[in-house]
C-alpha cells in the first residue's frame, strides 16, 4: 500500500454525504478518494466534485471501479440488498471494504460476505457507528471490567414515535429488506450483544405490524420528516424481539418508526446485571446499591470537550473514531472494533425476528 490509503466509495447518497465522506475528509493526511460510483451518475459526479482527489474517477458500474488497482478500500454505501454483492465482489478484487449497516439483509448474503472475507484475507467492518459514541465507549469499558457483573437481561431500544424516513428507498422491501427494524433497530441490538459480549442466541420470537404507516393518509401523520406515501409504504412500522440466548440471558427488541408512545428512544440499550444496571434513557446512567441504599450514578459523556479514549488520541465525533479506528486498522496500527462475525449474528437476530413474525412460531438456532 502506497503511503495514502485509496479509497472508492460505491453509493454516494445520503449516508455517503452525511457520514462516511465528511469522516474520510477529516483523514486528508492518509486518505485520497480516488473514484465514485452511483447508478445515479450527477449523485456521483457532485460527489467527487466536493470530496475526491483533482483526478478522482466517476462511474455508474461498480464493476469498473473495482478494475481500479490503486484503490485500497472501499466503502459500500448502497441500499440493503446490494451489500452482500457489492461487498464480495470488492474483496475479491483484493480491496479492504467497510459496509453499511446492517452486514446483510439476509443471514444467507451476510454468510457469503463472511467467506469472500475469510478467502480474500481482507478486513471487512460494518458501519455500527454508535458503538463509538462517548457513552457507549464508557459503558463497554464498565462491562468489560465486570462492574455490572452477569448480564442477564437486555432491551434493545429503536422507538420512534413519529419518524418515519421519507427521502431514498427505506420504505422498499425489495430494496431494503425491511422496515425499521432491520433499519434503527439493528444500531440498538448490535450495541446490546457488543456489551454483552454475548452471540451465541438459542430462540427468537418476534411480532411485527404494518398498521400505521399503510393506514394515515397526508394531514394525519405528524411524521417528524415530511408526509410519507402510505400508499407506496411496503414495510412494517414496528416490530418486536423476544431472544433467548444459549447462557441462559434474554433479550428484548423494540423497533419502530412510527407508534403511540412517549417512550422513545434509539440507538440505546439496557442492561441489567448481578452487580449493577444501565442504561441511556437521559444520557448513561448506571443504576446500583451503595451503602445499602439505591443510587444512581451519571458519568459525564456529554461535555463540550469530549473524552479521549486512548492515550495521544485527540477527541473526534463517533463517525470520526470510527473512520480514524478503520483507516488504522487498514494500515495495521490497530484492531478492528466492529468484527464481521459479530454483525453476522446481528443479521441473523433480525432475520429470525421477522420470520417468526411470518409464520407465528419460534426460530431456533443450532
Amino acid at each position: 500500500m502506497s503511503d495514502k490509503i485509496k479509497v472508492g466509495i460505491i453509493g454516494c447518497g445520503g449516508i455517503a454525504n452525511g457520514k462516511h465522506l465528511p469522516a474520510l475528509s477529516h483523514q486528508k493526511s492518509r486518505v485520497d478518494i480516488i473514484a465514485f460510483c452511483d447508478l445515479i451518475l450527477e449523485r456521483a459526479e457532485k460527489a467527487a466534485k466536493e470530496y475526491g482527489t483533482p483526478d478522482a474517477k466517476v462511474y455508474t458500474d461498480y464493476k469498473e471501479l473495482l478494475k481500479d488497482e490503486r484503490i485500497d478500500v472501499v466503502h459500500v454505501l448502497t441500499p440493503n440488498v446490494a451489500h452482500c454483492e457489492l461487498t464480495v465482489a470488492a474483496l475479491e478484487a483484493g480491496k479492504h471494504v467497510m459496509c453499511e449497516k446492517p452486514m446483510a439483509a439476509t443471514p444467507a448474503d451476510a454468510k457469503k460476505m463472511l467467506d469472500a472475507q475469510k478467502k480474500s484475507g481482507k478486513l471487512l467492518t460494518i458501519g455500527y457507528q454508535n458503538r463509538y459514541r462517548q457513552d457507549s465507549q464508557v459503558l463497554k469499558k464498565m462491562c468489560e471490567a465486570g462492574d455490572l457483573g452477569d448480564i442477564y437481561y437486555a432491551r434493545a431500544q429503536a422507538i420512534r414515535r413519529r419518524g418515519v424516513p421519507t427521502w431514498g428507498v427505506f420504505p422498499n422491501k425489495a430494496l431494503q429488506g425491511g422496515g425499521p427494524l432491520i433499519d434503527i433497530g439493528t444500531h440498538s441490538l448490535d450495541l446490546t450483544l457488543w456489551m454483552m459480549n454475548n452471540y451465541e442466541p438459542k430462540s427468537v420470537m418476534g411480532a411485527s405490524f404494518e398498521k400505521l404507516g399503510r393506514l394515515l393518509k397526508p394531514g394525519e401523520q405528524g411524521n417528524g420528516f415530511s408526509t410519507w406515501d402510505n400508499e407506496d409504504y411496503q414495510v412494517e412500522d414496528s416490530a418486536f424481539g423476544f431472544v433467548t440466548m444459549k447462557n441462559g440471558a434474554v433479550i428484548t427488541i423494540d423497533a419502530s418508526w412510527a407508534l403511540n408512545t412517549l417512550d422513545q428512544g434509539e440507538a440505546i440499550t439496557m442492561l441489567c446485571g448481578t452487580k449493577a444496571g444501565a442504561d441511556m434513557k437521559d444520557g448513561l446512567r448506571i443504576n446500583h446499591i451503595v451503602y445499602d441504599k439505591q443510587t444512581v450514578t451519571k458519568p459525564e459523556t456529554a461535555t463540550p470537550q469530549g473524552v479521549a479514549f486512548f492515550e495521544g488520541a485527540e477527541v473526534m465525533s463517533a463517525e470520526d473514531f470510527e473512520c480514524n479506528t478503520w483507516l488504522d486498522a487498514v494500515q495495521g496500527k490497530g484492531e478492528l472494533i466492529v468484527k464481521p462475525e459479530q454483525a453476522f449474528v446481528v443479521t441473523q437476530i433480525l432475520d429470525a425476528i421477522y420470520e417468526s413474525a411470518r409464520t407465528g412460531k419460534a426460530v431456533y438456532f443450532d
